[in-house]
């Protein structure tokens, strides 16, 4: 059995060898290598973060998420901007066709103005936002404020809403903010609503205001059978009119069990706010509606606007997969509740 001095470092002795083993020195080296290694895999293995680009066009900008059409925000569509398509997780359209794709099949042609995604409301000083044409209100796209890629996507934008005569209303700044992982897409829809020109009433209508048309297999009225469950627990036509933090709905879509849920943000105008979710696939947040949901015969004076001043809502659009519990939305509803956002205006 030989040794040798070597300074620094602690001897063991190497049976049959003519030289000792370093080994406190060379074990923590090659421990140390093997753990950098380790890491180094672990970290070349790990998915790089989901990014997404904006592509303006002739119509408006293009949401792509790792180079895939997930969204497309239109500045008119008819009478209003709208989102069209809206993209879920698993590469599916998960909002209605119509009437954007005027002969679309496998739809019911009902309701041409439940266009995708929108922001409207059915009285506004007396003016009807939520129907089209005729003496309907237009909302007109002024000019996008912010355009941002990355890991997350925002796109912002100021809309002029106007009578049939065209007679200035209100005004709206609007923030969109996408987002995703493996298992879902969001969007996080900020609307701040301005009186610029004058004082504001809103009636007391069920048609309004954030509101969504999903996708015809989903719909709680379709042979194959969707599902409308809200924060209370209360399912499908009990869930109309009722104030709710969120709704979930859910339903087939090409063989697959999807759902988009709606989460209403504690900061929101009347939070928590009724819900004019259909069983026919309309699914819409109201702030403003009240004798409907509560089936009163005489509508309430509404909410005014003074001039000058405003009114603020927030929602995420959560388009999962699964059913509200495999989704886990009651727990992404708490954590949604807790976030802080920047000032719009």
């Amino acid at each position: 059995m030989h040794f040798r001095i070597v300074p620094e470092r602690s001897l063991v002795a190497c049976p049959g060898k003519n030289w000792p083993c370093e080994s406190t020195f060379d074990a923590f080296r090659l421990f140390w290598c093997t753990c950098l290694s380790i890491l180094t895999l672990m970290v070349c293995a790990q998915p790089v973060a989901a990014q997404f680009r904006l592509e303006k066009h002739a119509e408006g900008v293009r949401v792509f998420n790792d180079g895939t059409l997930v969204a497309d925000y239109l500045t008119k569509s008819m009478s209003k901007p709208i989102i069209w398509p809206l993209v879920g997780p698993t590469g599916k359209q998960m909002t209605r066709a119509y009437p954007m794709v005027a002969d679309s099949e496998n739809e019911k042609h009902d309701h041409p103005h439940h266009r995708s995604l929108w922001f409207t409301h059915g009285d506004v000083n007396g003016t009807d936002f939520w129907l089209e044409g005729g003496e309907g209100g237009i909302t007109e796209h002024l000019e996008f404020t912010q355009l941002e890629d990355g890991e997350q996507a925002v796109l912002a934008t100021r809309n002029l809403w106007k009578t049939a005569a065209g007679e200035p209303v209100l005004s709206d700044h609007r923030r969109f903010t996408f987002g995703g992982d493996n298992h879902a897409r969001w969007l996080d829809c900020e609307i701040v609503l301005t009186a610029t020109h004058g004082p504001v009433n809103f009636g007391d209508t069920k048609e309004g205001t954030f509101g969504l048309r999903i996708a015809e297999s989903m719909k709680v009225d379709h042979e194959d059978g969707g599902k409308i469950i809200n924060s209370h627990g209360d399912e499908d036509s009990k869930a109309w009119g009722v104030a709710a933090e969120w709704v979930d709905y859910v339903g087939p879509v090409d063989g697959e069990t999807l759902g988009i849920a709606i989460f209403c943000h504690p900061s929101t105008f009347h939070f928590p706010n009724r819900w004019h979710v259909r069983t026919y696939g309309l699914f819409a947040a109201n702030p403003f509606g009240v004798h409907h949901f509560l089936n009163q015969k005489d509508p309430t004076a509404g909410v005014d606007l003074p001039a000058g001043e405003k009114l603020l809502f927030r929602y995420r659009v959560l388009l999962h997969t699964g059913n509200t519990e495999e989704a886990k939305v009651a727990e992404l509803y708490g954590d949604y509740a807790k976030t802080e956002f920047p000032d719009l205006d």
